[in-house]
């Protein structure tokens, strides 16, 4: 080890080495200054800002110069003080949200597959697979043509809807006429395919794929014709003279139909976002992740949801504390397929979809999972939903002279319509269950949001919500649509 004045003399040394390759020599270094002297005020100002960065870089390669000829027995000394500021605990309340929890964050992944495993093997072992071959090759829902027909002839709406707006815009009817033929085209478009299914004995499945496609079909219908009504006013008033300087492009095309028809969103407007290419590898990825996650969530429904449901008593009738057994016993299996469904369809296929269409707005979801009201999930769980609910129902509200609250009201009104909708005609058993389980979040919004105010630094709210809305909610709703199918079945039978 060199001594202290060995070390000296080599720093000494290099910082000489440093100043000659920055000057160029001896004479860079006259040239500078002589230069510097006959420039302006100006300049000199330059100049001066130019030397104080030159000299912090001087001063960063000397210190790294330092630390790679300096022993490290001179580096820290005993005498350095090791305590210099007042710091927080890590998992202390003050300074546990300033840092990443990616490590804990997987070690609560492994744990939870480490005993969802156990468990598995455990049910294997106990009850075998008791997934049939008939899940996976002869579905009933492949024999139910009259659905399938009925899916395939739903584009007659949409070019009905084109039809209409093309006349419109050719001024060859009034707008009265204009908004009753679509009132007639959107409703029929929903009583449709409801029709088919109340009279065709379909599987529950393809009953409420249908349903499904029904209600997108319906909410585009209703943002082509309420965007193409928007267009054609404001173009008026920029042809009367009124906002003379903005340019209201009208136009009804087929083509910005049909791609919007297919596209990931259910807000119609002439053109969209669009993303540079196809990536040909990371759709097969993600292909090869839909294949993965759905059948592992029909293992699910097949190997615990369905032997649950089945053992159950219905959970209004009988003992209370059996109910409640049955409903936390339920809500697990349950929640894992919440969220792959949630996985499968927001993340994994409708960017699949907007890949293939190079459709450029991905977001699609937020962070609901963070969220600490109801409402805050509503606006963040489902972005296509949430956007036209914005557009074409709250705010038309607004500018109609509703209440704030009347126009939630509304909202929530018509989704628990349409959730209606989308489970009780497949089950063909109307009893208002999914309808008062998403009315019931108007009350369950306003105590979160009293909990999250009276409690602004917890996350109280956030656990409510968690609560009720997928351990409570969800398998309650699992057992009282299932026992109520059931009894209609053993009653008709």
């Amino acid at each position: 080890m060199d001594p202290p004045e060995t070390l000296t003399s080599s720093t000494d040394d290099n910082n000489n080495n440093l100043r000659r390759r920055r000057g160029g020599g001896g004479g860079g270094g006259t040239e500078l200054d002589s230069s510097s002297v006959e420039a302006s005020s100006s300049s000199d100002d330059v100049t001066s800002d130019v030397r104080n960065d030159e000299s912090k870089v001087d001063r960063k390669e000397e210190n790294e110069e330092k630390k790679e000829t300096t022993p490290l027995k001179y580096v820290y000394r005993a005498s350095a003080p090791a305590h210099r500021r007042n710091k927080e605990s890590p998992l202390s309340s003050a300074a546990i949200f300033n840092q990443s929890h990616a490590g804990l964050l997987n070690l609560c992944i492994v744990v939870l597959i480490a005993v969802n495993s156990r468990l598995i093997i455990e049910n294997l072992m106990k009850y075998g697979l008791l997934i049939g071959s008939g899940f996976w090759r002869s579905s009933t829902s492949v024999r139910d043509w009259p659905l399938l027909m009925c899916c395939l002839s739903l584009p007659i709406f949409p070019l009905a809807a084109f039809l209409v707006e093309k006349l419109a815009q050719k001024n060859y009817m009034t707008e009265y006429v204009v908004v009753t033929l679509h009132i007639i085209i959107t409703t029929a478009s929903i009583l449709y395919p409801v029709l088919v299914i109340l009279r065709c004995d379909a599987a529950f499945l393809s009953g409420v794929t249908l349903m499904m496609f029904a209600c997108i079909v319906w909410m585009k219908l209703v943002s082509y014709a309420h965007t193409n009504y928007d267009m054609r006013q404001l173009a008026r008033s920029a042809d009367e003279g009124e906002n003379s300087e903005i340019n209201y492009s009208y136009d009804v095309n087929i083509k910005s139909l049909a791609y919007f028809m297919v596209a990931p969103t259910l807000c119609y407007q002439l053109s969209y976002p669009r993303s540079a290419s196809i990536r040909k590898g990371w759709l097969a990825r993600q292909l090869i992740k839909l294949v993965i996650f759905t059948g592992l969530m029909g293992f699910i429904i097949e190997q615990y949801i369905n032997p649950i449901v089945r053992s159950s008593q219905h959970p209004l009738k009988g003992d209370l504390l059996y109910g409640i057994e049955r409903v936390l016993k339920l809500s697990v299996p349950n929640l894992y397929v919440w969220l792959c469904m949630f996985y499968c369809l927001f993340h994994i296929w409708l960017n699949i979809l907007a890949e293939i269409l190079r459709f450029g707005d991905r977001e699609f979801y937020k962070d609901w999972w963070n969220a600490k009201t109801i409402d805050e999930y509503w606006r963040l769980w489902n972005m296509p939903v949430h956007k036209w609910m914005v557009r074409h129902i709250y705010f038309p509200c607004l500018r109609n002279g509703l209440p704030k609250g009347v126009a939630v009201l509304i909202s929530f009104f018509i989704s628990a319509v349409f959730h209606e909708l989308c489970i009780a005609v497949p089950c063909r058993l109307f009893k208002f269950w999914a309808f008062l389980g998403i009315m019931f979040q108007i009350p369950l919004a306003i105590l979160t949001n009293f909990l999250q105010n009276k409690f602004k630094s917890s996350n109280l709210g956030n656990m409510t919500f968690w609560c009720f809305f997928c351990i409570v909610g969800q398998p309650m709703c699992v057992l009282l649509y299932y026992h109520d199918v059931m009894n209609r079945n053993g009653s008709s039978s």
